[in-house]
């Protein structure tokens, strides 16, 4: 049935519990799980009304800083996957569209399966704070499994 699984995780309680179905998931299947978290670029930063520009070294500092935390995450993914028997690869990108890079990597992995966690809100706390879950839904081709 599902053969690839791509795994959007962001350190998050709610994305462990995603982590531990679609592990789960791919074990009953025999299939693989992609691994995947972003991390946000720095912002752009406004002093009196004036973009400035950020000196090299903040941007690679903000860079090691931002590929050790995936590296942390996506480590203790691969260790509870490969502890199920499960074939594992990790991915990870800096990027202020998660949703449209969830999308491209789910495409480009040929992943026939997304899992992930929702928060699941509503009203005004959904209009505020969106739904990176119903945007991958509403761009993807690829099923969802939705972890709540």
């Amino acid at each position: 049935m599902y053969e690839h699984l791509l795994v959007p995780v962001d350190g998050s309680e709610l994305s462990h519990k995603a982590m531990t179905h679609a592990i789960g998931l791919a074990k009953m299947l025999g299939a693989s799980i992609t691994g995947f978290t972003a991390e946000p670029p720095l912002p752009v930063l406004v002093v009196e009304q004036a973009a400035v520009a950020y000196d090299v070294a903040t941007f690679q500092d903000h860079d090691k800083r931002c590929e050790a935390h995936a590296r942390e995450l996506l480590q203790a993914f691969a260790a509870q996957a490969q502890a199920a028997g499960v074939h594992f690869d990790g991915q990870f990108v800096i990027t202020d569209d998660v949703q449209q890079a969830i999308v491209d990597l789910a495409r480009k992995q040929n992943c026939d399966l997304i899992v992930m966690a929702t928060h699941g809100r509503h009203g005004l706390d959904a209009l505020i704070h969106g739904s990176l879950t119903k945007s991958v839904l509403a761009h993807s081709q690829v099923p969802l499994l939705v972890v709540h």
